[in-house]
């Protein structure tokens, strides 16, 4: 409302109606107006200013264009416009951007001072309890007319900003009514807003009209001013500014000036002061980074917060995500670590000592034979040392007797105390132990020990088909125990068959990458579906084996790196085990 009487009182300053036999010398003025609306071709009676205009500013025609600020911004750059009437922020915008000097400054009746002539009021009803200061407008609807209108938007923009509240930023819902700005106030009133932004006395004007009542509203965080006739929620700013363009000439600028200036107050109370400071709009229009301080939405961290925050609050929470993850992923890995060393100790652990059973297993298998081998050196030693005493009380005694008898007892001793250490050795419980050395000879004292143990079970045959001094990087001890198993199962196949064809044979050879230790017996035909279970724990063909030696054998080649597998001969009958270990390089 207020606007529209601003526009009519300047169109009475500046509209000079000359007669039909002006001169033809006569200069247009073009004076841009910021309007939201147009002025719908009402007439008004501009005589008095005229005259005044007429006797104070001869040969100059001025020549009124409402526009929008898009269109009075273009006009100001093509350099169309010689005065331009416009709110106080496109006015810092005009003049920092194209140098357009104010040159006055609109006084409306209700301002304190030039300076402190405008603000915003924010509004709400009377019985609203959920509002009482700005902060409270988060979340909130919020009815306005537009996001570029001041009074009406940006001076309680700022307000908020420093409340906590970005309007801009979708902290609050915003309803945008348009012109005139008492929509706003109707949509409070309709309760399609929760709150209202009004310039300041807009809500005194249309209480004087008769148009609302004052009781059924109140002010959302008041700060009256001294001398202030109403209740602002913001801080007070200079009102709308007459500015002249760039290259307007600077003697007609001074002459409009001071006709401006001269005038007495309109009958609505309008009239004009000096130019006012504008700095607090300055200082506006860096708060909220409009204006002269656009650039700052790209160049400074609150700018990019404005502009991007939803996509930074996503990158943020994506990185937050991300790093809990990870986070989350490093502890499961540290615990799942910590379980699969744990879990592989205990394995290992199991695992030797499943191998001590295996080969308390093989001992308790062998323990008859075993008897019998330390039964022979026992009775010998026995049987001399019997002889010489019954020598001894016939008399019949010499040296050479004593000698050679004992020179048999020492011998059968040593052989007991072979087959000892050897079963001491076989079921002594280890820790695995890698260690370089010829793989033929770990092969021969697997032969030797497994001959020594049991010297009633087949003979073995070896066929050596490496080169001299082949070296294998192995616990050669547990590849004895492997070969010892697989020499046992051998000779147990070949129970039945006649001495004669007892034979069992073991093939050292090698392929590209791998050393092949393959032994082989003679034995019957194994059916196919037997061979496929041959190495799962607890399955065995022995009515009195515990089917671990085989499974013992296999997880011993695999923690090598290496395979156990089985074949049926090539003449049968007859299986073939083929263990296969990686060949040494001397460039790993």
């Amino acid at each position: 409302m207020f606007r529209i009487a601003i526009t009519r009182f300047f169109l009475a300053a500046f509209l000079i109606t000359l007669p039909t036999c002006a001169a033809a010398s006569e200069t247009t003025v073009r004076i841009g107006v910021l309007s939201y609306r147009e002025l719908d071709g009402v007439l008004f009676n501009w005589a008095d200013i005229q005259s005044k205009l007429g006797a104070d500013i001869p040969g100059y025609k001025f020549e009124l264009s409402p526009m929008n600020g898009k269109q009075l911004r273009e006009a100001v750059s093509k350099g169309e416009l010689g005065f331009v009437l416009t709110n106080s922020t496109q006015y810092v915008a005009l003049a920092s951007e194209f140098g357009i000097q104010r040159i006055a400054t609109i006084m409306l009746p209700e301002a304190a001072s030039p300076q402190k002539a405008l603000g915003s009021t924010v509004l709400t009803l009377a019985n609203r309890k959920d509002v009482s200061k700005l902060s409270d407008l988060r979340g909130k609807r919020v009815a306005v007319v537009a996001n570029d209108a001041f009074g009406g938007y940006l001076a309680a923009a700022r307000e908020l900003l420093g409340a906590g509240v970005d309007l801009e930023a979708g902290d609050a819902n915003l309803v945008y009514v348009g012109f005139p700005m008492s929509l706003a106030v109707d949509a409070l009133s309709t309760n399609k807003a929760d709150v209202a932004i009004i310039r300041t006395c807009l809500i005194e004007q249309l209480a004087k009209q008769g148009k609302l009542k004052l009781a059924d509203f109140k002010v959302v965080s008041p700060r009256p001013e001294p001398g202030f006739k109403c209740i602002p929620s913001t801080q007070l700013y200079p009102d709308w500014p007459l500015a002249a363009a760039r290259d307007m000439d600077l003697e007609l600028a001074k002459k409009v000036a001071v006709t401006l200036l001269s005038m007495p107050p309109s009958i609505k109370g309008l009239s004009w002061s000096i130019p006012a400071d504008y700095q607090p709009i300055l200082e506006l229009d860096r708060d909220l980074m409009i204006g002269p301080y656009a650039e700052l939405r790209t160049s400074s961290f609150r700018g990019l917060m404005k502009n991007y925050r939803p996509y930074l609050l996503t990158a943020l929470l994506v990185l937050f995500g991300v790093a809990v993850y990870f986070f989350r992923v490093q502890i499961l890995v540290k615990r799942r670590t910590i379980e699969l060393r744990e879990s592989r100790a205990n394995a290992y652990k199991l695992q030797i000592k499943t191998e001590h059973m295996a080969r308390l297993s093989i001992l308790g298998e062998m323990a008859s034979t075993l008897a019998h081998e330390l039964n022979q050196p026992l009775a010998t030693i026995a049987a001399y040392a019997q002889g010489l005493e019954r020598n001894c009380a016939s008399g019949q005694v010499n040296a050479d007797m004593v000698s050679k008898v004992n020179r048999e007892i020492v011998a059968q001793t040593e052989r007991a105390d072979k087959v000892v250490r050897q079963v001491r050795t076989f079921a002594r419980k280890r820790m695995a132990a890698s260690e370089l050395r010829p793989i033929a000879e770990t092969v021969n004292e697997a032969i030797g020990n497994f001959s020594t143990m049991l010297p009633a079970l087949p003979p073995v045959n070896l066929d050596n088909r490496l080169p001299a001094g082949k070296m294998l990087k192995a616990d050669h001890q547990q590849i004895q125990q492997v070969l010892t198993n697989l020499m046992k199962n051998a000779a147990d196949a070949m129970i039945t068959q006649s001495p004669e064809n007892r034979l069992i044979d073991i093939v050292l050879d090698q392929t590209s990458n791998d050393v092949t230790i393959a032994v082989a017996d003679r034995g019957p035909q194994v059916p196919p579906e037997t061979l496929d279970h041959l190495f799962e724990p607890f399955f065995t063909t022995k009515p009195d084996g515990l089917g671990l030696g085989l499974a013992i054998c296999k997880s011993i080649a695999e923690a090598h790196s290496g395979k156990l597998s089985v074949h049926p001969r090539d003449p049968q009958p007859g299986l073939v085990f083929q263990l296969n270990l990686p060949e040494y390089r001397n460039n790993e």
